[in-house]
């Protein structure tokens, strides 16, 4: 077999690192660091090179065995998978009292959308179009972890996903990426807070870089392939504001990249993350990459291994395969000690920071824990942030808001669930503590006799039940027949006024290793709606989920539809609210919904054709189904009626020194106070390369009164219009624009303006 030798000349050289004048913090640290590491042997180095896992949760198919006798030997610099004080404080201890430097471990864990306390899942969260929110909750979760003993989370996930077949679109924020950049930073300001030494800040790990959304077929952990120009454009950003907003750690992703797996990618983590975009943080791989590098096709175990340290990973995730052979290759002459060098001191750079070296335990303690963890100011956050994230996709007839005194009839398999209320990667979430909906309707209206009829088991498919199952799903069938189910809800619904018939996808059925090829309903579920549409009752349907799904048929029949995500531990509470009017649903998309999965992918700032749809036969368009989505993104109604008026630009051509305004007038027309979310794109009309037909760059969050309306205001500068030119320079062109401000990105208003 073919061997890489891996050598260089110095740190310096294989950092990338441009030589600038360092603050007094950094020679500090630097110092530091440097007599630690002069003290250390190879086989300590490598040590503070391995993450294994240990504990309460498995993410995966290997649980590193004997990790308490490596810790001892200093074969460990961190652990993930291990939470509350106890349990930390007695892995801590091990390393500060049985190594020979005690040197302090990591403890990292897949914190997602909260760590106790659970808030709506990120496509969710993103759905609130709420910067501020979204960083309260991260900062919510940061607060909760560290006093459960954690100081490193893998979060946030800012992969662009536009394939809604891939089931890890729960996991980030949708398909925009201007969006995506302003929740990257929200998010990693929330976990880091403005100083990483205090107690509850945490060190935030963007990932999964890179282009993970973008995975062929829309299957987990499957091949990447674009052009260059794609990259920069629409995928890489969102990783690039959250280094701006000085993420600490990064994760490298499964997937590879025009060749290369992003774990053994040199170009992606020292050319481009380090080099050009001045990262000098710690990077881990995600888990057991490196060793999955030998499935494909990179090399044996110790050629991968030196291939991915040398890459630029400084940790790896479980696999060991660092621990295990980058002695001998060092010995062997295959790499430089220098590789080893340079990867454990950012792993010791990211524990000075956190101030683990003067605090290891970091005021760990039960009590604080007892403080933090779930209390009334979180659970309070919860629920704001699963209100804001609902998001109301149809409302015939004003079919909603319910009124509490008419005969309404609860159906379906989720109106008494808790189990899937916290959706997928809930964490350390304790499912039993959310609030289902139907208690919420009872604590709520207790003089109100709702009636209730499961209707259909969560799934009657035993061969994917059985998939799910072993991984937390527990669903178990009923004892009725799905006939006898169906025919119990058909009679509650013929009794009723108005059904509301509360549906959707099983956690298990989105998140990682949850690729669907069909993302309609359950079959089971698409027969009871079918059954509740017979009686001619108005059917509300309720939804929890995690992508986007197909509801073509349920839009044409439904009265109203209404997408609750997996909204967390207090999505009870907030669906009711939703439902009953005590809220006015704001929530918009932040992933557009096709009609059929042949159109897929689809999105909103999708470029035009040489020859666009139209009705003559050779134009771009379906023979069986129009090429617009069933909703698109930026979608979502309100009780309220908003109405816009016409754009006002303060000029109608602006040169590079100036400021373009661009006023409406937004009024609530309806009986309801309610909020909208006023969004902002621009179309460059000729470029040197061909534009989108749209491009999110702003958006407001407005309160209006009934009959209420006020001016909103938008700025925009020639570095709004930036983009990659003919020659990859990102600048700007002159030439004509378009300008769209409305509810969602397809109805809105327009003008224009030139770029001089």
């Amino acid at each position: 077999m073919r061997v890489a030798k891996i050598v260089v000349a110095s740190c310096l050289l294989l950092s990338g690192f441009k030589a600038v004048a360092q603050k007094p913090a950094d020679v500090k640290m630097n110092n530091y660091i440097r007599n630690l590491m002069a003290k250390m042997t190879l086989d300590e180095k490598i040590g503070q090179l391995n993450l294994p896992s240990i504990g309460f949760d498995v993410t995966g198919p290997i649980l590193s065995k004997g990790v308490e006798e490596k810790i001892q030997k200093g074969q460990v610099g961190g652990v993930f998978n291990t939470y509350t004080p106890n349990a930390v404080r007695k892995l801590q201890e091990l390393a500060l009292t049985k190594t020979r430097l005690k040197i302090p471990l990591l403890f990292g864990y897949d914190v997602i959308h909260g760590h106790r306390t659970i808030f709506p899942i990120p496509l969710g969260l993103s759905a609130t179009w709420d910067m501020p929110l979204i960083q309260k909750t991260a900062r919510a979760a940061a607060v909760e972890a560290t006093a459960d003993g954690l100081n490193w989370v893998f979060s946030p996930m800012v992969d662009i996903a536009r394939d809604p077949r891939w089931g890890r679109v729960s996991e980030g924020a949708g398909e925009d990426t201007w969006l995506g950049m302003q929740i990257a930073r929200a998010m990693v300001t929330g976990y880091q807070g403005s100083d990483l030494r205090r107690q509850d800040a945490v060190l935030a790990c963007v990932k999964h870089f890179a282009l993970y959304g973008a995975s062929e077929a829309g299957r987990d952990y499957n091949v990447v392939d674009m052009s260059e120009r794609r990259m920069m454009e629409t995928y890489l950003p969102p990783y690039k504001a959250a280094i701006d907003a000085g993420a600490a750690t990064v994760m490298s992703s499964f997937n590879e990249i025009n060749g290369v797996p992003a774990a053994a990618n040199r170009w992606l983590l020292t050319d481009l993350l380090r080099k050009q975009w001045g990262f000098n943080g710690m990077v881990a791989t995600d888990y057991t990459a490196v060793m999955e590098l030998v499935n494909h096709g990179v090399g044996d175990s110790a050629e991968v291994a030196r291939k991915s340290l040398y890459a630029g990973n400084d940790m790896d995730m479980v696999s060991e395969l660092f621990l295990t052979t980058l002695k001998q290759s060092v010995t062997e002459k295959k790499l430089d000690v220098a590789v080893i060098d340079l990867a454990c001191r950012r792993v010791l750079e990211a524990k000075y920071r956190l101030g683990l070296f003067d605090d290891p335990y970091r005021n760990i303690s039960t009590a604080r824990a007892e403080k933090e963890l779930m209390n009334t100011e979180k659970l309070a956050l919860a629920k704001e942030a699963a209100l804001k994230s609902i998001v109301l996709l149809k409302n015939d007839s004003s079919a909603l808001p319910l009124k509490a005194g008419r005969k309404i009839a609860f159906v379906g398999p989720m109106v008494k669930d808790q189990r899937n209320l916290i959706g997928n990667w809930s964490g350390a979430g304790d499912w039993k503590k959310a609030v289902s909906l139907w208690s919420a309707l009872q604590a709520q209206y207790p003089e109100n006799k709702f009636t209730y009829a499961k209707g259909c088991n969560l799934l009657d498919d035993e061969a994917l039940i059985s998939k799910l199952n072993p991984h937390g799903a527990e669903i178990a069938l009923d004892a009725k027949s799905p006939s006898d189910l169906i025919k119990e809800a058909v009679d509650h619904a013929k009794d009723a006024d108005v059904v509301v018939a509360f549906l959707g996808e099983p956690f298990g059925m989105s998140g990682e290793a949850a690729s669907r090829s069909d993302i309609g309903l359950p079959l089971n579920q698409q027969n009871l709606l079918k059954a509740l549409r017979s009686t001619g009752k108005p059917v509300i349907l309720v939804l929890m989920n995690g992508r986007p799904l197909i509801l073509q048929w349920e839009h044409d029949n439904m009265a109203a539809i209404v997408e609750t995500w997996y909204a967390g531990t207090r999505a009870g509470d907030a669906i009711a609210d939703v439902l009953f009017g005590k809220y006015n649903p704001s929530g918009k998309l932040t992933m557009t919904f096709p009609r059929n999965v042949g159109q897929i992918p689809i999105y909103y700032s999708a470029k035009n054709t040489g020859r666009p749809m139209s009705n003559e036969k050779y134009t771009s368009k379906y023979l069986d189904v129009l090429n617009t989505p069933l909703y698109p993104f930026g979608h979502g109604l309100s009780y309220s009626k908003f109405t816009y008026g016409d754009i006002v630009l303060n000029k109608i051509a602006i040169k590079a020194n100036d400021k373009l305004q661009a006023t409406i007038n937004v009024r609530n027309n309806g009986e309801w106070a309610g909020e909208e979310t006023v969004q902002l794109y621009i179309r460059d009309m000729t470029g040197s390369v061909t534009r989108p037909l749209k491009e999110l760059k702003g958006f407001q969050k407005v309160m209006l009164k009934p009959g209420e309306s006020r001016d909103v205001t938008f700025t925009l500068s020639a570095a709004d219009l930036k983009f990659y030119d003919i020659n990859m320079k990102y600048t700007t062109e002159p030439g004509d624009y378009k300008l769209f401000i409305g509810g969602s990105s397809a109805d809105v208003k327009e003008t224009e303006f030139k770029l001089m």
